[in-house]
């Protein structure tokens, strides 16, 4: 099974899951969201944060939800059906190939996703390219200290696993510059040991200029 089918069935099973609340973070806090300002979740699993994004940018905005998962998007339309949410949609969709216009949103958020995409700069571009001038990305995700050995690299459990996918801090960031991204602020860093391999949870910010 490839990495990608590994991530969706990975995924698909904590859809099933009634009470995983383990699909969502606290970006949309650290975003300091405004209202009338239209955001964008990357990986936005059963649109907990879609939701609540939506409640705080009123009605004339609008909260997207994007994720791989099929099963997640189905889970998260139900959730927004069930609290009445008008200003909320989902969709299917690769974080490397965002299917939205684009300069649509004030600002993107998204939380340890971007390390399952194999071109992480890629990743960014599309942010850089959904963003509006000014708009801003809050994203947190799993990087590496050092480049990780084949074995783990060519392992879909691993990339599966939030782990696989992970590449030196470094070249994260360099990949965020040649999108377009020129400064790159740290809200948060967490270092420890995964597999036997020092990797950190970091969450940053950046600023399309």
């Amino acid at each position: 099974m490839e990495a990608k089918e590994k991530i969706i069935d990975r995924y698909e099973k904590l859809a099933e899951e009634e009470d995983n609340l383990s699909c969502g973070g606290k970006n949309i806090v650290l975003a300091d969201l405004k209202e009338g300002e239209n955001v964008l979740d990357l990986g936005c699993g059963r649109g907990n944060d879609v939701l609540n994004a939506a409640k705080i940018i009123g009605e004339k905005a609008i909260a997207v939800g994007l994720d791989l998962t099929e099963r997640m998007i189905e889970e998260a339309e139900k959730n927004r059906k069930k609290l009445n949410i008008k200003n909320a949609e989902f969709v299917v969709g690769d974080v490397e190939n965002i299917p939205l216009q684009d300069e649509k949103f004030d600002v993107v958020i998204s939380d340890c996703v971007i390390n399952h995409a194999k071109d992480k700069e890629k990743v960014y571009k599309e942010i850089y390219r959904v963003l509006k001038t000014g708009g801003r990305f809050i994203v947190s995700d799993v990087v590496s200290k050092d480049k990780l050995p084949d074995e783990i690299v060519n392992d879909p459990e691993a990339w599966a696993d939030c782990f696989g996918g992970a590449i030196p801090e470094e070249e994260y960031i360099k990949a965020i510059n040649n999108a377009g991204f020129k400064e790159v602020e740290y809200l948060k860093k967490r270092e420890y040991v995964k597999n036997g391999y020092p990797v950190a949870s970091i969450t940053i910010k950046g600023i399309k200029r």
